[in-house]
Order: structure tokens, then sequence, then C-alpha cells
């Protein structure tokens, strides 16, 4: 068996250790506010990630390190870089692998479609910039780095526009406003589908320095508001899609 940590108590970060952990592997799952937590074979430690030195001393003996950290949406391109430095350098001084939770901002509105994983990242916004930036430092390690990219999360404790603007909507039975083309086809990506999905990739024995997709499933925005609502038992009487003055008063630009 061997060890791992997990930085992020998120719930893409405590299913990683779940599943770790389930395995028989000696886990730590650490944050800032990490808490206790009943899981198999995982301890709780709190530590900072912008912390590298503390973080190290967590790390110390671990085979890889998930990097499945958040940072507050509308301050990834300040409060990002420093969570990222921090777990490379802690990754880097005890010699451990790196798996990075990453999405799919950073290919731009130039990116093909279908994308694919080695397409290049061209960003058009600044939250698209910190990921890329956050990838390039984590690949530039002196460990092996590998990137999970993901699309809007669904799941149990998911923080994504969908469950922060549309489902408290349709569980009030209020019209619900959305981004974007709410016709368009849509990828939806399960949170525990991230989460098989990094530990599946730390096993990896081809090249590292790339990424990989997690399987997500599509859908437009007006189909899963409409699905979702059949399954809670509500009427949806309206969607509309907000406006870009309506998205930049609200951080989402």
């Amino acid at each position: 068996m061997s060890s791992y940590v997990v930085v992020g108590a998120g719930p893409v970060g405590r299913e990683t250790a779940r599943l770790l952990g389930e395995e028989g592997h000696d886990v730590i799952l650490t944050s800032r506010s990490v808490g206790s937590n009943a899981l198999r074979n995982v301890r709780s430690i709190q530590a900072d990630a912008t912390d590298a030195s503390a973080l190290s001393r967590v790390c110390r003996g671990a085979e890889a390190v998930f990097m499945c950290a958040m940072a507050t949406y509308h301050r990834w391109p300040t409060d990002f870089f420093p969570i990222i430095d921090g777990t490379v350098q802690a990754a880097e001084a005890v010699g451990a692998k790196l798996i990075v939770l990453g999405n799919l901002y950073g290919y731009g509105k130039n990116g093909e479609n279908p994308l694919r994983s080695d397409m290049p990242l061209d960003p058009n916004s600044k939250k698209g910039t910190a990921r890329t930036i956050m990838w390039q430092r984590a690949a530039r390690a002196s460990v092996p780095a590998i990137e999970i990219r993901s699309s809007d999360y669904l799941g149990h404790g998911a923080i994504s526009y969908f469950s922060l603007i549309a489902l408290p909507a349709i569980i009030e039975d209020q019209p619900v406003a959305f981004i974007g083309d709410l016709d368009a086809t849509h990828a939806w990506t399960f949170t525990k589908d991230v989460a098989r999905t990094l530990v599946a990739a730390s096993r990896s024995t081809g090249e590292w320095g790339r990424a990989f997709h997690v399987p997500s499933q599509h859908a437009s925005p007006n189909e899963l508001i409409r699905k979702t609502a059949a399954m809670l038992g509500r009427n949806i009487a309206e969607t509309h899609s907000y406006s870009i003055p309506e998205m930049e008063a609200l951080g989402m630009q």
C-alpha cells in the first residue's frame, strides 16, 4: 500500500481521499479548514497550501500529492497562484508525483469542438489565464505532473453556476436564469467521476507532463434545468440567460 496526500477538502478532494482509503492506502486529507472525517484510512490534518514548508511536513513519505484545493471564484487570478506554488514546492521537497485538478477554461473561445486534452491552451479570460498559468507552473516542476480537466460540476456538495444560480430557483419554483445560450450543448461533470479520474491518472505508466479530460455528459442548460425540475417535482415557468452586464456584476467574467 502507498501513502497519498489530498490537498483540498471539497467534494472532489474528499471523494478522492475516500477512494484511496477504501483501497487500503494511507491517506492524508488537508486544507485550512479540513475538519474531522470518518473515512477509512484517511487522516485529517489542517494545513495551508500556501505555506510550502508546513505542507512539505504533511507530505513526507507521500507517493503522490493531489492538488484539489479551490480558491474563491472571483479571486482566482490572485489567490490560486500561492496555492499551486506551495503545493508544487511541497511535492518537489518530498519527491512526490503531482496530480492537479483543473478545468477547461484554458482552451478559450477558439478551442476546437470537441475539445481534446492535447490541444494548446489559448485562454481569453482572466480565470482561464489563471488556470493556464497554474498548469504551466506545475508542468515545470522537478517531479512528474499531470492535470485532470473537468467541466462544470454536478453532484452532492458541488459548487458551480448550476448549483449556485439555477438549482435554488428550481427548488423554489422561481424563474430560472443561467449563463450563455440555454439551448447550446454543454458538458457536465459528476464530481465522483472527477475523483475516479484523478486516482486513475495517478497510476499512469505513460508520459506525464500532460492532461486528461474527465468523462462527462452533454446536455443544454435548458435540458438540464427541465430534467432537474422533473426529478424534484417542480414546474419551470420561465428560463432566461443573463446579459453580459449582469454576468460582470456577478463576477462571472
